[in-house]
């Protein structure tokens, strides 16, 4: 026991009242929390975060290490606290649980109402059934409790499946409150979702950014849309700067963010940009999911380092990591090891060794404490008992080792409304003004038009510098029209004359749906940035839909000329002037309808090689059912109703309207009514001899010149008579508006970030 003593205050000097006098340590070692806290007490800390990741000036962490202060106040699980600190906020979460039905035999029901014992518990992961009868299930979180504080980090470590992640959502209010049980308080006061939603940001896993933009630019339209339309535009600029600073991107900040076509920011710069996005308002809670993965140890290492900063600015940071080196463990303040859901260890990464020692497995001086812990954690979970010994033990250890009755002074002396308006004088919360008058924010920063206005900016820089992708789409128009004016150049008015115009307009509007296939990818490439922006209220559904139109609305102009003069003068159309105008708004109507159809299918199918085979099949029976292949009084009834449905009858129809319906145009004369029958193969005088026969007989002389079927008489064996062209152009433009419209409503229910 007196060795075990000695391990313990070597690793935790705060734990002997008073410190024994020592020699320095010959082997250099992390700081413990107590000298964390003294020395963020003891700094002065920048909240912009001048201080470059390169050199690590300016940095707390290259000031000497002071010792706690005589009369501070110690707690074994976090640290001293340096007399006179203030704690604004205190998150406190207790007994979370968290399950999902099993989706096979063999799970146990734990969505009961109370955590039980841990000797009532089965081995591994969930309580005992209760009935035999309930739901099998299996709890992702079992009875998890724990605290933040501001100007800490706490990271919550596990092996995969764990329960890391679902633990960062359950906190970040990302789990239907009706699936998740136990509480979650902040300053003693639970916290609901227009409150956690005002002062919180959730960064992602995955850095969701768009390629063609810089880091400033980034930065520069979080700034916009989080920030409120109040703050001068010199103050945002001065805020992304400051964050520019505080986030290490000095050197990167005019470098694009890139892809794998083009060459960009590195993988670390790239996570700290996606965190400079989320924290560009300042929250007072930030929650990060595995902010580190992917990364190799310095630029890990230089993620985390920002996040101290943030910490120390005034907020509590809240993040999932997985196996972190002995130099970052060294940035944290508290540490959570879960295993299948339940905790094994909570604490300060320094009370490890002494933790792991008395639990009987002693930490090599030379080996990395998360490493260690992680190793060991998955040895036991091969073992028959699991981790249940070291659940209890952890239980056990919690209650020998309780915080000091003086810990008390940790706790927050305000209440949320005044820390939080305390926290905004400070600085903090750029965008709480709302929240800080005690009225907590639940609309957004912006009306809608300036975040139209901004969603346009940015969608339409980030296209002009592709693009490549508008010109092969151009291209492959004006291709498609010269084939096509090369195939029907110079059309005649006779029979076969009409029966190819019939053919060449039905090919060209099924070709304006074909060719706005390529929108699908568009949203399915934002879909995640989109998500992630309008889940904490960057801007409304609405503003991103009409945005989206917006700009893909001048490229389609454009298409739609390029066609139009490829193609009706070639083909030799009628109309003049007038006839060209109707055309080239036929086309665009058609460009309008079939981008927001294919649009809407983008916001329900997520895949695109899924959404492409769904797009080519219906765009295909709209062509089936447009009344080119056949008649609409020849449709049998039962598939009546798809002939209205089609998308290319409107167009179709509005362009044979416009060319056979004008007075005074002839297409079959005198003879020509022989054409395409077995009498058109004879001689011309055998035509005309039956022709004057025909004519006796009808009482009506039928000259070689005379008109025989205008227009209309084309129009009336199509069976193109119910609409007239201006309605079907009407009609084809309302598809456009109707497709955008449920678009909307794919968002809303579609972008639902919540587990249930």
């Amino acid at each position: 026991m007196h060795a075990m003593a000695r391990a313990v205050q070597d690793r935790l000097p705060f734990l002997a009242s008073p410190p024994p006098p020592a020699p320095a340590p010959a082997r250099t070692r992390n700081p413990s929390l107590s000298e964390m806290l003294s020395l963020v007490s003891a700094a002065t800390v920048d909240p912009a975060g001048t201080d470059d990741d390169a050199s690590g000036s300016g940095s707390v962490f290259s000031l000497a290490m002071q010792q706690p202060a005589p009369g501070g106040v110690c707690d074994d699980n976090a640290g001293c606290a340096a007399p006179g600190r203030t704690i604004q906020f205190r998150l406190v979460f207790t007994d979370l649980t968290y399950s999902v039905r099993r989706s096979r035999h063999g799970g146990d029901d734990a969505d009961g109402k109370l955590c039980l014992p841990v000797q009532l518990r089965s081995d591994r992961v969930t309580a005992a059934a209760t009935d035999a009868h309930a739901p099998r299930t299996k709890a992702l979180l079992d009875c998890v409790s724990g605290e933040a504080r501001e100007g800490e980090i706490l990271a919550v470590m596990g092996a995969s499946g764990s329960g890391k992640s679902t633990l960062i959502d359950a906190l970040a209010n990302r789990i239907s409150r009706d699936a998740l049980k136990g509480a979650v308080t902040l300053n003693g006061e639970p916290l609901t979702g227009n409150i956690l939603k005002s002062m919180s940001a959730y960064v992602m896993q995955d850095d969701l950014l768009f390629p063609m933009l810089t880091v400033t630019e980034t930065l520069s339209f979080a700034a916009d849309f989080r920030l409120p339309r109040s703050l001068s535009a010199a103050k945002k600029r001065s805020r992304v700067q400051a964050l520019i600073d505080q986030l290490g991107l000095r050197a990167a900040a005019d470098t694009i963010i890139g892809d794998e076509g083009h060459r960009g920011v590195s993988g670390g710069e790239r996570r700290r940009v996606s965190i400079g996005t989320d924290i560009i308002h300042d929250p007072i809670l930030l929650f990060l999911d595995e902010p580190t993965s992917g990364l190799d140890s310095t630029s890990a290492f230089m993620v985390v380092k920002v996040l101290r900063r943030i910490a120390e600015s005034g907020s509590i940071v809240i993040t999932s990591i997985h196996q972190p080196s002995q130099r970052i463990l060294g940035l944290l303040d508290r540490l959570i090891l879960l295993s299948g859901g339940r905790t094994v260890f909570s604490g300060a990464p320094s009370a490890l060794p002494p933790y792991f020692a008395e639990f009987g497995f002693p930490v090599p001086d030379d080996e990395n404490r998360a490493e260690f812990a992680l190793d060991l954690i998955r040895e036991l979970e091969s073992s028959p008992t699991g981790t249940k010994p070291l659940v209890d033990f952890h239980r056990t250890w919690k209650i020998t080792h309780a915080a000091s009755p003086d810990a008390a002074a940790w706790a927050p002396t305000m209440s949320l409304k005044e820390a939080i308006s305390a926290s905004v004088s400070r600085g903090k919360l750029v965008s709480g003004a709302d929240v800080a008058a005690g009225e907590m924010r639940t609309s957004y920063a912006n009306p809608f038009w300036v975040e139209m206005k901004v969603l346009t900016r940015r969608s339409a820089l980030n296209t002009r510098r592709m693009p490549e992708l508008f010109l092969i789409r151009l291209g492959a128009v004006v291709v498609t029209g010269v084939i096509l004016a090369t195939v029907f150049f110079r059309l005649d008015q006779s029979p076969k004359g009409a029966q190819e115009r019939l053919g060449f307009f039905a090919f060209a509007m099924s070709t304006m749906f074909y060719t706005c296939a390529d929108a699908l990818p568009v949203f399915l490439q934002e879909r995640y940035v989109f998500l992630r922006e309008t889940a904490y209220g960057a801007y409304r559904h609405v503003s991103y839909v009409l945005s989206n139109a917006i700009v893909s609305f001048p490229p389609l102009v454009v298409l739609s000329l390029a066609f139009a003069f490829t193609t009706f003068f070639a083909v030799g159309l009628a109309g003049g002037v007038s006839g060209f105008a109707f055309y080239t708004l036929a086309i665009l109507a058609s460009f309008w309808a079939g981008s927001g159809f294919v649009t809407f299918l983008s916001g329900v199918i997520p895949h695109v090689m899924i959404g492409y085979t769904v797009v080519v099949a219906i765009l295909a029976y709209f062509l089936l059912f447009s009344g080119f292949f056949i008649n609409r009084d020849r449709i049998p009834a039962y598939w009546l109703w798809f002939h209205y449905m089609s998308l290319v009858k409107y167009p179709f129809e509005g362009v044979l309207q416009n060319e056979f319906g004008r007075a005074g145009e002839c297409f079959v004369r005198g003879a020509q009514i022989f054409d395409n029958s077995p009498i058109g193969r004879l001689p011309e005088a055998v035509k005309e001899r039956v022709l004057a026969s025909i004519s006796s007989s009808l009482g009506y002389r039928i000259a070689p010149d005379t008109c025989v079927a205008t227009g209309m008489t084309v129009l009336g064996q199509v069976a193109v008579t119910q609409l007239g062209k201006w309605e079907c152009l009407l009609v084809t433009a309302a598809w456009g508006f109707f497709f955008r419209i449920l678009f909307y409503f794919s968002l809303v229910l579609g972008s639902k970030n919540k587990r249930r």
